[in-house]
């Protein structure tokens, strides 16, 4: 079976049920209600999914308005592919509209194209290719539908409460060829306390989610420092953002904005809060520039962990990151930065976080998932590189990366593209997109690799 004609005959169906997804703002919402537990956008986009399965023909299961699946195939083992449809926030800087699934010289654009709406479609249609094509399966095969990816992995981990484990998956969701070493992924907290009355700083604000890097920062201060307006021009000039000050009844509005960049690579972005607190940090006093001086002086040109004392590297993985994702300074109450750390297969971390002492901020553990490796003779990664060169003629290299996907949930289970190598990686940027012809070519290389792990030659 050719593949990679079947997927281009099916082209125009792709990208309009893709363009329809994107349509839906699934992002996370504190709006919820017992059948909606992520907000209702992201469960709309769970629903159009399952009734996508059921319009095929497959058999569909939703699992607690959270996750869900669309399965077909016979056996006794199971072959999972999991995709999620929830997206991160639009942010700043869009050229185009985020939900609107246009299309410009090859490219779908839109929030979720590449991360991972685009990808989850491209495994949606091959399966269709291979049930169209009246093949034989010798295993059971579910799409799994995920919708809280990019918070906390609640919905798989619902999911799999009750729900049966592969025997063997892959996510599309990261990068091609294969990835097999998924680094450690730990949520911390460095918090302090501001008590004084009389600081000039009132409030500080930059990011919302630690898998962003922060792309708008805003400071608010007491009086009307006019003198410092020249300067905060100039200091923005210097380092390539946009600066707005503003006037507020005896009160400057200070705001930086810089540009957002997923938290796996924080030097892909410009951290905002980064550096309105390195502008902040020689013109306060008090609590305020204890606050500030942490940031600059912990995060500025340092994303691998130095200046904290917490880093490391590793063949495997490569280097342990560091994204300040969450900033916030309100006077006279907790001050704290949320910290996603991306770190080493081989990382100590138990050992790390114990030994870790200072003297004004306190480190706190939130959340902590252990890294995820596949070694690279499991007959899973032979299999998946032999359909990725079969498809493409190029070699299937195993790699590291810094994000997390479903994969990490799984027994045995990597990551399997689908942005191919030398692609730009928007996901978490503005004006995300997805490449058309590799939508394409994606969708054959998924088609080829069920073909050789779940069907009869």
């Amino acid at each position: 079976m050719d593949w990679l004609l079947e997927a281009k005959k099916r082209k125009d169906t792709m990208l309009s049920e893709l363009q329809e997804l994107v349509a839906i703002p699934s992002v996370l919402s504190d709006e919820t209600t017992p059948t909606a537990p992520f907000g209702k956008d992201v469960k709309q986009a769970l629903d159009w999914f399952l009734e996508k399965g059921r319009q095929h023909g497959y058999s569909v299961k939703n699992v607690a308005d959270m996750a869900g699946h669309l399965e077909i195939g016979q056996g006794e083992e199971l072959l999972g592919i999991l995709g999620h449809v929830d997206v991160v926030p639009a942010g700043e800087g869009w050229t185009k509209d985020p939900f609107g699934g246009e299309i410009h010289d090859g490219r779908l654009y839109g929030r979720g194209a590449i991360d991972d709406k685009g990808p989850t479609i491209a495994a949606w249609t091959a399966l269709n290719m291979l049930k169209d094509a009246g093949v034989e399966f010798n295993k059971r095969i579910r799409l799994i539908i995920g919708t809280d990816e990019e918070s906390g992995f609640r919905c798989v981990e619902r999911y799999f409460e009750t729900e049966e484990m592969p025997a063997m998956a892959f996510a599309p969701d990261a990068d091609f060829p294969i990835i097999n070493a998924e680094k450690g992924i730990a949520s911390l907290v460095f918090s302090t306390f501001s008590m004084h009355e009389d600081a000039i700083l009132e409030s500080f604000i930059a990011g919302h989610r630690t898998n962003m890097v922060p792309d708008k920062a805003t400071a608010i201060l007491n009086g009307q420092l006019a003198e410092w307006q020249e300067e905060f021009r100039a200091f923005c000039a210097k380092h390539q953002v946009t600066g707005v000050v503003e006037q507020h009844n005896g009160s400057t509005e200070l705001t930086v904005k810089g540009k957002s960049a997923h938290a796996m690579e924080p030097e892909d972005g410009i951290n905002a809060g980064i550096l309105l607190a390195l502008f902040l940090k020689d013109r306060l006093e008090g609590d305020g520039q204890k606050f500030v001086a942490f940031v600059a002086d912990t995060f500025y040109q340092d994303s691998r962990g130095r200046k904290l004392g917490l880093d490391f590297s590793d063949e495997q993985s490569g280097d342990t990151t560091f994204n300040a994702g969450i900033i916030r300074f309100e006077k006279s109450k907790t001050a704290t930065i949320n910290v996603s750390m991306r770190y080493s297969v081989s990382y100590p971390f138990a050992e790390k976080m114990a030994a870790y002492q200072l003297e004004d901020f306190v480190l706190e553990v939130v959340s902590n998932s252990p890294p995820h490796y596949v070694e690279e003779n499991d007959p899973l990664i032979k299999t998946l590189q032999n359909a990725y060169e079969k498809q493409t003629g190029e070699t299937a290299e195993l790699i590291a990366i810094g994000g997390g996907t479903y994969a990490r949930v799984l027994d045995k289970g990597v990551a399997f593209g689908m942005l191919f190598p030398g692609e730009p990686d928007l996901a978490h940027q503005a004006d995300e997109f997805v490449d058309i012809d590799n939508l394409i070519k994606a969708t054959a290389i998924y088609a080829e690799a069920i073909y050789q792990l779940a069907c009869k030659k």
